[in-house]
């Protein structure tokens, strides 16, 4: 009987064996991360425009931070966007 190689193994090997595992775990986080900010901007029943105001920047600049696909977030405008908000950023590590 022929051993199948992928039996056992998780996705994660998988993003690993094509070496896109980080990118693809970036993605993943600012997905949510946006999505967070985007629930807790209609919670506020904040505009885009009202919340760059509140956060001291551009809309464009929120835009990029609420852009899923756009990875390049910095900590200080994710720190921002949450006191904008009234919530507070919290990052752990996690074993592998």
């Amino acid at each position: 009987m022929k051993r199948n190689p992928y039996v056992g193994s998780d996705f994660d090997d998988f993003l690993k064996s094509e070496g896109i595992f980080d990118d693809v775990q970036a993605v993943a986080v600012k997905r949510v991360l946006a999505h967070q900010l985007q629930q807790s901007m209609r919670a506020k029943r904040l505009t885009k425009t009202a919340m760059a105001k509140r956060m001291g920047t551009t809309r464009a600049q929120l835009d990029r931070l609420l852009d899923p696909e756009n990875p390049s977030a910095t900590l200080a405008s994710v720190v921002k966007a949450a006191n904008a908000v009234g919530k507070r950023v919290k990052i752990s590590l996690v074993n592998a």
